[in-house]
Formats: structure tokens, sequence, C-alpha cells
């Protein structure tokens, strides 16, 4: 088991270096986006090993790196959204704004930390493992996973529950299975009904997003009512979607 993570996080970490210099080089548009889900993947390896001692460090700036990026990320969705109604003169204002932030990303004490930590972090599980400090492994992973999906099962059935909360929920959920498909114990169907309902909530969340910075970026209230339309017709789909997972996940 220590191996096999220890393979992931090695194999992640060549993914992130050849990820930051995509960025760095602004070879391709899609280079943030794969640094994110590499920091994502990797989080989902860390997170069900939190409480183990000496080894967690690495999810917690993990944690901060993906923090960091978030709004950039919402950024290029954005653009990606103003360049499907055809409005460049909104692009270009942002698009100047997004490289500044890459390359401020690649120069924040954030990434220099995580990188850091990413490259010591194998000797250090294996220090661990060789202290006997990682007993066990498989039974802690097993219990944090279903500790996740516990929380998940509750917010489901939260008469006023947070869409926001929810989309986090199903996220950490559905991440981890696919790392530890083995010791999540998921229903089979239940993987493609986290990915709908993820699909449809991150489009709510996208709508919710942009309207938020139309109250303070003045030049995209014209898309306004676009976008509250499109956001009802995704908090009702997601309704749809997400009782279909209360089967998959019951109240223990």
């Amino acid at each position: 088991m220590i191996d096999e993570l220890i393979e992931h996080v090695v194999v992640l970490e060549t993914e992130l270096q050849a990820c930051s210099a995509r960025l760095q080089e602004r070879s391709d548009d899609e280079a943030l986006h794969d640094l994110r889900i590499g920091v994502r993947r990797l989080r989902s390896i860390l997170r069900p090993l939190r409480g183990l001692p000496e080894i967690n460090a690495l999810e917690l700036v993990a944690a901060e790196v993906g923090r960091r990026s978030t709004p950039l990320r919402d950024t290029e969705v954005l653009i990606q959204e103003l360049e499907a109604h055809e409005r460049p003169d909104l692009v270009e204002p942002r698009r100047r704004e997004l490289e500044a932030g890459r390359d401020a990303l690649l120069a924040s004490s954030e990434w220099l930390l995580f990188r850091n930590a990413l490259a010591t972090w194998p000797a250090i599980c294996r220090e661990a493992a060789r202290k006997g400090k990682l007993k066990g492994l498989r039974k802690h992973i097993r219990k944090q996973l279903a500790k996740q999906q516990r929380k998940l099962a509750e917010g489901l059935r939260n008469p006023a529950h947070d869409r926001h909360r929810l989309r986090v929920l199903i996220k950490r959920v559905r991440y981890a299975h696919e790392v530890y498909p083995k010791l999540s114990d998921l229903p089979d169907k239940a993987p493609k009904r986290l990915r709908a309902a993820q699909s449809v909530l991150g489009d709510w969340h996208d709508c919710v997003q942009w309207l938020q910075r139309a109250e303070q970026e003045l030049d995209l209230q014209p898309l306004c009512e676009t976008w509250r339309e499109a956001m009802a017709s995704a908090e009702r789909h997601s309704d749809q979607v997400l009782k279909r997972l209360l089967k998959d996940f019951p109240v223990a």
C-alpha cells in the first residue's frame, strides 16, 4: 500500500512539473487546468491520510495552491464563456489579467512550498513507515472514505442544502473513489451519478460566479439575464440529479 501511494505521488510530481513548464512557457491554454487536476488528484490521494503523523503536511500546502489558483481558473472559464458570446472587447482585458496571475502563481511562496513538500514527501512517508507509524493504513483510509460518504448522505437529505457544499462533498467522494476504488465500497452506478451531479452543479457554480463578478465588473451586466436563466435551469436540473444519489448514499 505504501509503495503504491509513493508511486502515485512520484508520477503526479512529474506531471505537475510538466504542467508548470507549459504554464511558464504559455504553450497552451490547458496548462493551468491540467495543473489543477494534478493537484486535485494529489489531494484525493492524501486527504484520507489526514490524522496520520508526519505525512499529511503535503495535503495542506497542496490545498493552498488550489485556493490560490481557483480565481485564475474562474477567469479562464469566464473568458471561454465570453468567447462563446463573441465578446472580444470583454475578453482581452481579462486575458491580460489571467496571464499576469499565472506568472504570479508560479512565483508565489505557496507554489515553492508545495514543490519542496512534494519532493520530500516520499522519503518522509518511508521513514514514517519504517518507524511503524503507518500500521493499519488500509483500515484508516477505509474509515476516512466512509466518513466522507456519510457527510454526503447527510447533506443530500438536508432540506436547506447548500449547493456549494454539496458540490465539494461530491467531488471529494468521486475523486477518492477514483484513487481508492477497492476501499471506497461505492455501488456500481454511483460514480456515474456523482459525475453527472458534479457536472450540473459546476454549471450552476459558474453562473453564480459570473453574476457575482458582474456586481463589481459592470461591463458584464449585459449578460446577467442570460446567466440568471441558465442558473435557474441548472438549479432545477441539479435537484433532479441529486435525488438519484439518495439510493447510493443511505444514512446508516
